[in-house]
């Protein structure tokens, strides 16, 4: 398993593209410098009022597959 870290901050108007079914994967760039890739539907359940903003843990099985991802701050 691999924990990463990153953060993100979304305007609301940005976040709306990922309910669309042209955005199925979102990039981002983990503090180690990785970049990653996530289904975009991980990424809905943070989604709030203003965005989605803060910093979230990333765990990765060893065959990259998403064991969680929880906003830690």
């Amino acid at each position: 398993m691999q924990t990463l870290y990153f953060r993100l901050a979304l305007s609301y108007e940005r976040c709306e593209s990922l309910y669309l079914t042209s955005t199925l994967n979102v990039i981002v760039l983990a503090d180690n410098g990785k970049r990653v890739q996530l289904p975009a539907k991980n990424l809905r359940p943070f989604i709030q009022h203003n965005g989605i903003h803060g910093r979230f843990r990333l765990i990765i099985t060893d065959t990259n597959k998403i064991s969680s991802l929880e906003k830690i701050v």
